[in-house]
């Protein structure tokens, strides 16, 4: 049985501390799923037509936030690389004609380490992060996810990390459980139909097509991950919604596996 293609809305670095909905479910998912190893394409880590691979085989954490309280810059989560995937990895880019090369120094920024903390607490899932390639289309990345796909079949879980909903200036950031905006509302439920009905063409075309995507995807970072997802999930797959919510006003947590 192969393992599924998966994106998670990481939301705030304060979900790795936080407890709720949203935990609980990720927790949950992390139980019933046990791959020998996950690659995550996260949303703070970007180049720019090239991907690169953090081949480490220990790895180390990356505090990239600031203002937070202190406890969180001590949470520690000692996960192993996956020099072997990693390899693997590589070669399935380059083989597809994308631009790769091995890191063997980059650590997991809290887009890899909050996420996994929360599916995989024992620490016992080794990790290969992969960068956003920023100047990649939304075509592109789905090519990116394609060519990943057989990780799937060998045991490896392929994860992007970002966001669906994700605009830190429009934030209640007094006021986790605020009300939703209805503007965030919107573009959250168009994707979701969007993506139950398979339609990645539509996905791709968000820029010129979405409701409030100006709004909702004022960066492409955090959404962008989701094309390598569609693009390892294969023809038609089931959709498991593993959350769906708001936390803020406005952050959209809805995160979702392709099997």
């Amino acid at each position: 049985m192969s393992e599924p293609a998966v994106f998670v809305s990481h939301g705030s670095p304060m979900a790795a501390l936080e407890i709720g909905a949203y935990q609980d479910a990720l927790a949950a998912f992390g139980q019933r799923n046990r791959p020998q190893a996950v690659v995550v394409v996260s949303a703070h880590w970007e180049t720019g037509r090239e991907v690169k691979v953090a081949s480490a085989e220990r790895q180390h954490l990356i505090y990239d936030f600031g203002g937070f309280p202190r406890q969180l810059y001590e949470v520690q989560y000692p996960a192993v690389g996956a020099p072997a995937a990693a390899q693997r990895v590589a070669e399935l880019l380059a083989a597809a004609g994308v631009r790769v090369e091995l890191d063997a120094e980059r650590g997991l920024d809290h887009g890899v380490w909050v996420p996994l903390s929360l599916m995989f607490p024992q620490v016992d899932v080794p990790v290969v992060a992969l960068p956003v390639p920023m100047l990649m289309t939304p075509s592109e990345l789905v090519r990116v996810g394609e060519a990943l796909r057989p990780l799937r079949e060998e045991g490896v879980m392929i994860l992007g990390s970002g966001g669906i909903v994700h605009n830190l200036r429009r934030l209640n950031w007094n006021r986790r459980q605020a009300p939703v905006e209805g503007w965030a509302a919107e573009f959250d439920t168009w994707f979701a139909e969007k993506l139950e009905a398979w339609d990645v063409p539509a996905l791709a075309r968000y820029a010129q097509d979405a409701p409030q995507a100006q709004w909702a995807v004022p960066t492409t970072e955090h959404f962008h991950p989701v094309f390598v997802t569609l693009g390892a999930a294969g023809e038609r797959p089931q959709v498991e919604w593993i959350h769906q919510g708001f936390e803020y006003g406005t952050l959209s947590m809805r995160s979702f596996a392709l099997r």
